[in-house]
C-alpha cells in the first residue's frame, strides 16, 4: 500500500509541474503574440497586410531593442556641445520631443537640440543584462537536474524493481493473511 501511496503522489506532483509548465508556456505564447487567441483573425487579413504588420513588428523590436543599448539623456552638463536637432531650431518643446530630441531649458542659443549619449545608463543596463543571464545559468542546471532526478526515464534508480516488488507483494498476501486469522 505504501508503494502505491507512493507512485500515487509522485504521479500528481508529475501532473501537477507539468500542468504548471504549459501554463507558464501558454501565458508566454499570448504574450509575445495576441494573434495566437484568434486564429480566423489572421485567415481573413490579406498576405500584404500580414506581412506589412510582421515588418513593423520586427522594426519596433529592433528599435526597442536599440534603443536599449543605446541610452541617451537630455541633461546638460557643462562639458557637452549642443548640437541642433535635424528638425529644425524654431520648433516647439512639443514637436521637440515628437522628433527624439530635447528642448531646452535654459539660456541657450538652441531651443531643440539632440539628447547625450548616457554611458552611466548603459552600464547599469548591462550589468543588470549580465546578472540576469548569470542567474538564469546558475539556475538552469539546478532545475535540470530537479526535473531528471524526478523523471524514471533518466534515473534509473526511480524504476522500481521486479524481483522487490514480487518479494513486497509475497509479504503483504502473507500479512493479510495473518490479519484475518486474529481474533477481532
Amino acid at each position: 500500500m505504501e508503494i502505491n501511496d507512493a507512485k500515487l503522489i509522485m504521479l500528481q506532483e508529475g501532473i501537477g509541474t507539468h500542468l504548471a509548465w504549459s501554463y507558464v508556456i501558454l501565458i508566454l505564447l499570448h504574450s509575445i503574440n495576441s494573434s495566437f487567441t484568434s486564429p480566423t483573425h489572421h485567415a481573413l487579413e490579406k498576405n500584404e497586410v500580414a506581412a506589412s504588420k510582421f515588418i513593423t513588428k520586427l522594426k519596433d523590436a529592433s528599435e526597442a531593442l536599440l534603443n536599449f543599448f543605446r541610452p541617451v539623456t537630455c541633461r546638460y552638463k557643462e562639458k557637452h556641445s549642443l548640437v541642433p536637432c535635424h528638425v529644425g531650431g524654431s520648433i516647439n518643446a512639443t514637436e521637440c520631443l515628437e522628433n527624439r530630441c530635447c528642448p531646452s531649458k535654459g539660456n541657450h542659443e538652441l531651443k531643440c537640440y539632440i539628447p547625450f549619449k548616457d554611458d552611466l545608463q548603459l552600464t547599469f543596463r548591462l550589468f543588470l543584462l549580465g546578472a540576469v543571464g548569470f542567474l538564469i545559468l546558475g539556475c538552469l542546471p539546478l532545475c535540470c537536474c530537479a526535473c531528471l532526478q524526478r523523471s524514471q526515464c533518466a534515473n534509473p534508480l526511480r524504476r522500481a524493481n521486479k524481483k522487490i516488488e514480487q518479494i513486497v507483494q509475497n509479504k503483504r498476501a502473507s500479512s493479510e493473511e495473518m490479519h484475518s486469522l486474529l481474533p477481532n
